[in-house]
């Protein structure tokens, strides 16, 4: 998190806890649909020191849809009975459970708002730490559907792997087998549950991402079970795009936190963010967030209540006791659990990492190069891909006043190989952001680097374009014929060219001597790089795996050793 970020939480829950504190709660008559809702938001609203920020805008939101819409009694305390009947697994059988003031408030949020008979919320996103009750949550939004909703209602259960998405339908089949014992109205195999009726023929079905799905879905209900931890977005879009006839489709997005800063869910979870900041509006989503305060401490009892809101009913606090003291033992594999699935926050071991993604994100900013005044003195350098991978460009401009480095990395692919490639889905994620320029053909066009590279010009002073003299020939030749011949440089990508700018680099990073421009590549290839030695203990990042790319950790490196070389 940056310091803005962090400045921007803390007025944000100063904000939203005054609003709340004056909130006339009794005039919603939230007491007369069910005493858990009432007693839930008067917590909320009562103890912002107990609450996140997002916790307590999601509750500023209700109560404002609760003034625009009202709140639909009937449909509310008609899906609350239906929750309280169903049998779920537990410890001593079967067992139906009542549900918790937290669980009201949610289903509330998701049924109880309409207009002109259609339901408003679409889409959920329940962000919630291990043993909060999300598999009776995932259980029962599908199973409502199959039973109450639509004839043809078609319910689909998704997660990352087959033993997440079973572990959830399981917990469907066995409801399902207790309200039907005898089988007289639904066939429940390993993987369907279908209606016997003739006049109904809804079904719920239970897919994983490497599923095969097909054309001709129509997804009325679908549950992504644990989502933060897919890198693809292939089966959630396969699902939520085939939603366009109901009247009343829901996307449920039920997850714990993760380490995969680089797969769908996180920029998601950026956007519910911003929704409850009121930078947009968009009343079909209802996001319920829990996760730290900024400054909260890890190790303290309180923040661990202020995450869990199932505290002393689904989770002990002498367990967290027990987890935080065996991350502080175990190291930082054990930590990065503790801070993932109990903390409820995104975060990664930075031990494997030379600089982690989580630090460059601290330090990356809005940076436009067009918008740069004075045309600074600055570097480039740039790493060009064999041919079906990314190529990045690097500019680094040095403020000899503050002593500080700015660097802006801007990357592009060829389009022709998106299609099949290992990352494709998050290219295109990527590149219909703006992060990722596409180049024509098949293979990376080097016109177009050589027109960006010429343009960067116009705003910045060139001293110098850093370049690999064994795999640039041809685009350097293209810079020599626009009238760069006297800039360019060759970087060896030796260990020893590496060393200083590897030291300097940690060091400027660390020191708030160094900002990168705003785009989630350049954390990617940060997360991706890890530092290797040669036997003369010179240093150079590398990648930890095939299809990980640091391209951008390179060319910023390169960029520093050009400054280095540098003589006026």
């Amino acid at each position: 998190m940056t310091d803005e970020e962090r400045q921007q939480q803390l007025t944000a829950k100063a904000r939203v806890t005054a609003t709340l504190a004056a909130a006339d709660i009794d005039r919603y008559q939230l007491q007369t649909v069910d005493a858990r809702l009432y007693a839930y938001v008067r917590q909320v609203a009562g103890n912002p020191a107990g609450h996140c920020l997002w916790e307590q805008l999601s509750v500023e939101r209700f109560l404002a849809m609760c003034t625009r819409y009202g709140l639909n009694e009937r449909e509310v305390r008609r899906f609350y009975a239906f929750y309280e009947s169903l049998q779920f697994p537990g410890t001593q059988g079967p067992t139906s459970y009542r549900l918790t003031p937290v669980q009201c408030f949610q289903f509330a949020a998701v049924y109880g708002f309409w207009h002109q008979g259609r339901r408003i919320t679409k889409e959920v996103c329940l962000f919630v730490p291990r043993k909060f009750s999300k598999t009776t949550s995932a259980a029962a939004f599908p199973l409502y559907d199959l039973l109450f909703g639509d004839a043809n209602a078609e319910c689909y259960l998704g997660a990352n792997s087959y033993d997440q998405a079973k572990k959830g339908f399981d917990v469907m089949r066995q409801c399902v087998r207790r309200l039907d014992p005898r089988g007289l109205r639904y066939i429940v195999n390993e993987d369907v549950i279908k209606s016997r009726r003739q006049d109904r023929s809804a079904f719920c079905q239970c897919l994983t991402a490497n599923s095969r799905t097909k054309d001709g879905l129509s997804a009325s209900t679908i549950v992504m079970d644990e989502y933060s931890q897919t890198r693809t977005n292939e089966l959630y879009s396969v699902l939520t795009t085939s939603m366009g006839i109901r009247q009343n489709p829901l996307t449920v997005i039920i997850t714990t936190a993760s380490d995969v800063f680089d797969g769908p869910f996180y920029a998601k979870l950026q956007g519910y963010k911003q929704l409850l900041l009121g930078r947009y509006t968009d009343d079909s989503v209802f996001p319920h967030l829990f996760e730290p305060d900024p400054d909260d401490p890890e190790g303290s009892p309180d923040t661990w209540r202020k995450v869990h809101p199932h505290m002393g009913i689904t989770v002990s606090q002498a367990f967290y006791e027990s987890e935080y003291r065996t991350a502080q033992r175990d190291g930082a594999e054990a930590m990065l659990a503790f801070r993932t699935k109990l903390l409820n926050i995104y975060a990664e071991n930075e031990q494997r990492a030379w600089i982690s993604a989580t630090l460059a994100r601290s330090v990356m900013r809005p940076i436009s190069l067009t918008a740069i005044k004075g045309r600074p003195d600055a570097m480039a350098a740039i790493d060009l891909s064999e041919s079906d991978d990314f190529s990045a460009v690097s500019t680094a401009i040095y403020s000899p006043q503050a002593k500080a480095f700015t660097f802006h990395t801007a990357y592009f692919f060829p389009e022709g190989a998106l299609t099949g490639h290992p990352n494709e889905r998050l290219y295109r994620t990527w590149a219909e952001a703006g992060h990722l320029t596409l180049t024509p053909g098949n293979v990376i066009d080097y016109r177009t680097i050589v027109s960006y590279i010429n343009s960067v010009n116009q705003h910045v002073r060139l001293l110098q374009i850093g370049y690999d003299p064994w795999k640039s020939q041809e685009v350097i030749n293209m810079l020599a014929a626009t009238g760069a011949r006297g800039v360019l440089r060759a970087v060896k990508q030796t260990y020893g060219t590496f060393t200083a700018p590897v030291e300097s680099f940690e060091h400027g990073i660390k020191t708030g001597r160094i900002t990168i421009n705003q785009n989630p590549i350049n954390a990617y290839c940060f997360g991706n790089a890890v530092l290797d030695t040669d036997n003369l203990d010179n240093t150079k990042p590398v990648k930890r795996a095939r299809y990980q790319k640091i391209d951008g950790v390179i060319t910023m490196l390169m960029c520093m050793r050009l400054f280095m070389d540098y003589e006026r």
